[in-house]
């Protein structure tokens, strides 16, 4: 984990040469006034009048350290002002250019009108921020690819907007967040899972979420440290209530990509469901196989944070029993947690497997060139 990146003494030009990387998960900074061209008068004026209004508890609060504000590193805000990865200039030096990247994922956190209470303003909200990564950074740097940002509290409004986009190549994912109001495998989410089939696209869950839930399954931690630890199990709720839902009985071409809650608790997580569906199948007839197939069929995860044990041949088992097909590279751009392309993957996995991480998965799962 950097809070400042080390100096790099290779140029993007060698480290091209060396690796071809795929970022799967970075966070470009917008404000609601770069919206403004893509949001109707209404919206405008109600998002002056009334501003955001979140379900989520953090109404009066940043979720962040102080010491890092916007979660960022020291080194990433741009010298010319500005915050974090709001600079496209800065932030192809300072990254895409830097390490050489052949593609970038962007995974707008906020605005993005995700877990308004008003639901038309989410919709509108998530319009506007789909408009602007595409007429503002993909429009300046083709390797920039858009997350498709749905208001999935409003599963309907969802699945219009993905509709608007299908065939839209420069869209990676359909973005949801670990935070839903209910579990995600319930069936008021499905027209979003409907909508993403029909477009070919995998649905892409980060962690952290505007929806009212806490992180924990009793209530709000104390400590930003919390939050960190909690997200994996966040990941282990949705991830159980997909699978034991039937969601991937009734969509059978569907691909989660689960972003920024780490790995290790996957293996386990198989593990003790096999066991226990072994148990009490009678009360799934609608899922006829066990769940840790599912988990190897329908679920990728990104390497940032990545587990680090003490004995590092135990991170090559850990990724073994995931699938090294199933692991896609993310270097978490700008926060302070970033992971430098040049070193978060272990060279002991080898060329081949590295190559497959660090870019050959993403090309398979995202359809790139």
């Amino acid at each position: 984990m950097n809070v400042q990146a080390r100096p790099v003494e290779r140029n993007a030009k060698e480290a091209k040469t060396k690796l071809s990387i795929i970022d799967c998960d970075i966070h470009p900074k917008a404000s609601l006034e770069d919206y403004r061209p893509y949001l109707s008068n209404r919206w405008w004026d109600y998002a002056q009048t009334y501003g955001a209004r979140s379900h989520h508890g953090y109404v009066k609060g940043f979720p962040y350290p102080k010491g890092q504000p916007l979660a960022s590193r020291r080194d990433a805000w741009p010298p010319d002002g500005g915050l974090p990865a709001s600079n496209y200039q800065f932030m192809r030096e300072q990254h895409l250019d830097l390490y050489g990247i052949d593609y970038a994922v962007m995974n707008p956190l906020s605005p993005s009108g995700q877990g308004e209470q008003n639901d038309e303003f989410s919709a509108a909200l998530a319009f506007a921020a789909n408009e602007f990564q595409l007429n503002h950074w993909n429009a300046l740097d083709p390797r920039l690819k858009a997350s498709l940002i749905v208001p999935y509290e409003d599963p309907d409004a969802s699945r219009a907007e993905i509709r608007r986009r299908a065939g839209d190549r420069r869209f990676a994912h359909v973005l949801m967040l670990t935070r839903t109001a209910d579990l995600m495998g319930r069936r008021r989410y499905w027209p979003i899972y409907e909508a993403a089939c029909e477009a070919g696209l995998p649905v892409g869950v980060h962690v952290f979420g505007y929806s009212g839930r806490a992180v924990s399954n009793t209530g709000w931690p104390s400590f930003y440290i919390e939050e960190m630890a909690e997200h994996a199990s966040a990941c282990q709720a949705q991830v159980t209530s997909l699978i034991m839902e039937g969601v991937f009985e009734h969509f059978p071409e569907l691909k989660f990509v689960f972003i920024e809650g780490g790995f290790g608790w996957i293996p386990a997580l198989g593990q003790r469901l096999d066991r226990n569906w072994q148990r009490m199948r009678s009360d799934l007839p609608h899922v006829p196989r066990p769940p840790s197939e599912y988990l190897r069929r329908h679920f990728w995860v990104t390497t940032q944070p990545m587990e680090e044990p003490e004995s590092p041949p135990h991170l090559i088992d850990l990724m073994a029993a995931i699938g090294f097909d199933r692991i896609l590279f993310s270097s978490d751009y700008p926060h302070w947690d970033f992971d430098d392309p040049f070193v978060a993957v272990p060279p002991s996995l080898g060329e081949e497997r590295r190559r497959q991480i660090y870019s050959g998965n993403a090309r398979a799962l995202y359809g790139l060139a």
